[in-house]
This record gives C-alpha cells, sequence and structure tokens, in this order.
C-alpha cells in the first residue's frame, strides 16, 4: 500500500521539473547576467554593454546621395534609366545596347524568316515566281511496263506464282540413295539459291531431276522459297 501511495507522488515532482535553459542562448548568456546582477545590485558594469538597435532614418531614399544608392521613386522608364546609368558605370561601357548581328550560314535556309523574307520579296514577286513553276511543270504520262527480255532462261519469277505448294511439300517422286547429302554437295556449287533453281528447271525440273537439286520432290532446288514472289503480289 505504501508502495503504491509513492507512484503518484513522484510522478508529480517530476512534473514540476522544468528544464533548464541552454547556457549562452537567449537571455542565458553570461554578458547578460552580469549586466542584469550589476543593475540589481547598483554596481556599475564594466564589460560591453549591450548596444540597442539603430533608429530607422526617416529620410526618404530619393533624397540620399544619388553616387550611394539608386532611388527606388518614379516610374519604370526612371527606373530603367537609373539601373542602365548604374551598369554603364560599373563596366565603363556606353549605355547604347549593342545590336547581335545575325551569323550568316549559306547553308541554312531562310525562307521561313518573315523578316529576312519580307526583305527581298514582295506580293508581286510571289506571283511571277508561281508563274514561272507553273510554265516549267512537266506532267509524265505513265507508259506500258517493258516487255521481260526472253533470253531462254526459266522465269523463277512466274513459276513462284504458277505454284502454291509449300516448300517441303512432295510433288514429284525422286529415285536414289544419299539424295539429302548429293544435293548437298551439287548445291554448293551455286552462289544463290535463285541460281540453283533457274538451273533445275533448265534441266527437266521440277518433273525430273538431272543434276539431284531437289531431294525431297517439291520443286524447289537447294533450299529455294517462292514465298517472297507471292507476297509482292498479295501486297
Amino acid at each position: 500500500m505504501r508502495n503504491l501511495l509513492l507512484i503518484p507522488v513522484i510522478g508529480l515532482i517530476g512534473a514540476c521539473n522544468t528544464v533548464a535553459p541552454v547556457e549562452g542562448t537567449g537571455f542565458n548568456t553570461p554578458q547578460y547576467q552580469a549586466q542584469r546582477e550589476a543593475e540589481l545590485t547598483g554596481q556599475g558594469y564594466t564589460g560591453n554593454p549591450l548596444l540597442p538597435p539603430e533608429e530607422v532614418s526617416q529620410q526618404p531614399l530619393s533624397a540620399q546621395d544619388p553616387q550611394g544608392a539608386v532611388s527606388v521613386g518614379g516610374d519604370s522608364a526612371d527606373i530603367a534609366n537609373q539601373t542602365a546609368v548604374a551598369l554603364a558605370s560599373t563596366s565603363g561601357q556606353s549605355t547604347q545596347t549593342a545590336l547581335v548581328q545575325p551569323i550568316s550560314n549559306p547553308g541554312i535556309s531562310d525562307e521561313q524568316d518573315f523578316t529576312a523574307v519580307s526583305g527581298r520579296r514582295s506580293i508581286e514577286s510571289d506571283a511571277a515566281l508561281i508563274e514561272q513553276n507553273r510554265q516549267t511543270y512537266e506532267v509524265v504520262a505513265p507508259t506500258a511496263v517493258p516487255a521481260r527480255g526472253q533470253d531462254g532462261q526459266p522465269n523463277i519469277v512466274q513459276y513462284a506464282l504458277n505454284t502454291s505448294n509449300p516448300v517441303g511439300t512432295q510433288l514429284y517422286s525422286r529415285a536414289g540413295f544419299n539424295l539429302e547429302a548429293k544435293a548437298q554437295r551439287n548445291c554448293s556449287r551455286f552462289t544463290s539459291p535463285d541460281q540453283a533453281q533457274i538451273e533445275f528447271l533448265s534441266s527437266g525440273g521440277p518433273q525430273r531431276d538431272r543434276k539431284g537439286l531437289d531431294p525431297d520432290g517439291d520443286g524447289y532446288a537447294c533450299g529455294w522459297d517462292p514465298s517472297p514472289f507471292r507476297s509482292a503480289i498479295n501486297n
């Protein structure tokens, strides 16, 4: 029971404790404490006294020395002139603003610059230029597509369009042994599948495969694919 009574008493004592101010901040500085103690005891304070703030001058800014400060009174034109004078006095340059000369670059057209074009063009000159362009304008009439030359070789484009079976689908019978190995050896002699297909068709293909270029009997030699030609026509 006695312990229970001590707990509220300890809590009240802790609540009454105040946090001491940090030394050197606010009115807790040593200088202020010494001056305050001297005033209370009637003794003179020999340290550095606390100086009161300076009084604010009631003199208008416009009446001050013009060399010391720039007046904030007047309209915007006066402010601009005073600013220009101040800048000129510090830089030693004239108050006249130097015009920025445009960079001349003959590689860049200025046809979209109204200021540049209006100086050398007029409505009349534009009308004359349009009329000149109309006179030189030429309409090219379409002509017939030239006929394909007859060089005696099979036309693989026409062959691709006349067939519809995909690559690898057998349509023709092939007899023999090791047809794949022979086809790889024979196809290595050609620079492209197109050349192999032309030779294949020239030698009796697709029904017969005298050169051994079409081992699976799909009618396409050495991996030649007719799909690109068919897609071009469909698009």
